[in-house]
C-alpha cells in the first residue's frame, strides 16, 4: 500500500508561493524527485515550480552541481555541508527565487552511523544568498514513509518561512 501525503500544506504553500510571486526549484538526492512531484500537482504549479534536479548517485553532486570531491568524501554524500553545497551549485543551474536541497538516509547501505542513522534527513533552503531554514531530522519508517515524512516535513518548513513574508 502506498503512503500518502497530507498534501494541505503543499496546496497553502503553493497559494503563497503564487501570491509572493516566488519560484522554487529543488535538488534531490534521497527523495529521488518526490519533491518535484509532490509540488507539481499543486494547483496553478506553473507559477511557482521551474524545477528539478535528482542527484542520487554522488557522481552527480560532483559534475552537474559542482560538490567538490573531497567533501563527498570527508562528509559523504548525505550530510549537511553537501546538502548546503547542493542547494548552492542548483543556485548556478537553475534560476528560483527559493533553492531547496535534500538528502538523507532512507536504507541502510549508505553512510549510516550511530550518530546518523538510517531515517535521517538533511534540507536546505536559500534565496539569492540568504538561508532561509538548514534542518537535520530523523525519521522512522520504511524507505517510503521516511520520503513522504520528509515531504511533509519540508512543507511545514517552507510554509513557516512564506508567513513569515505575510
Amino acid at each position: 500500500m502506498k503512503k500518502e501525503i497530507d498534501d494541505y500544506l503543499l496546496l497553502l504553500c503553493g497559494e503563497l508561493l503564487i501570491k509572493h510571486k516566488l519560484t522554487i526549484a529543488f535538488a534531490e538526492s534521497a527523495t529521488a524527485g518526490r519533491l518535484s512531484a509532490e509540488f507539481g500537482l499543486v494547483p496553478d504549479a506553473g507559477k511557482f515550480l521551474k524545477g528539478g534536479v535528482v542527484c542520487y548517485d554522488a557522481d552527480l553532486k560532483y559534475t552537474l552541481l559542482g560538490v567538490p570531491q573531497a567533501h563527498l568524501k570527508a562528509f559523504t554524500p548525505e550530510s549537511e555541508i553537501v546538502t548546503c553545497l547542493i542547494t548552492s551549485g542548483l543556485q548556478k543551474l537553475m534560476p528560483a527565487d527559493i533553492h531547496i536541497g535534500c538528502t538523507g538516509l532512507t536504507a541502510p547501505g549508505g553512510s549510516e552511523t550511530v550518530e546518523k542513522p538510517v531515517g535521517t534527513m538533511f534540507l536546505h533552503a536559500i534565496s539569492a544568498q540568504e538561508l532561509l531554514f538548514s534542518e537535520r531530522t530523523v525519521f522512522r519508517g520504511s524507505p517510503e514513509e521516511i520520503v513522504c515524512q520528509t515531504v511533509e516535513f519540508l512543507a511545514f518548513c517552507l510554509h513557516r518561512y512564506l508567513l513569515s513574508l505575510e
